[in-house]
């Protein structure tokens, strides 16, 4: 993407300079890896936000098998304390 000047001067004690400019033709390169640079980008961007919602997947099924372990103590809990009530009628 670069342009490429050259100039030439053909004799210092000539009365004209006559200059030559050629531009370098674009093969495309520039744009194709700028489309190769936005697909990684947007794939990237997907990854990440798979990323997060399964690890906030993760992290709500965690919660609730600890929500359970709770509920689940409390009975047996409670359990017991029926049984040493019953204990202590007799």
């Amino acid at each position: 993407m670069t342009d490429e000047t050259e100039e030439r001067r053909v004799d210092e004690r000539a009365p004209h300079t006559t200059i030559i400019r050629e531009k370098s033709s674009s093969s495309g390169t520039g744009i194709f890896m700028a489309v190769i640079l936005l697909i990684a980008v947007i794939a990237g961007i997907y990854l990440f936000t798979q990323t997060t919602s399964n690890e906030a997947a993760k992290d709500d099924a965690i919660a609730d098998a600890a929500n359970s372990v709770g509920s689940a103590a409390e009975q047996i809990g409670d359990t017991a304390e029926k049984a040493g009530d019953r204990i202590n009628e007799q």
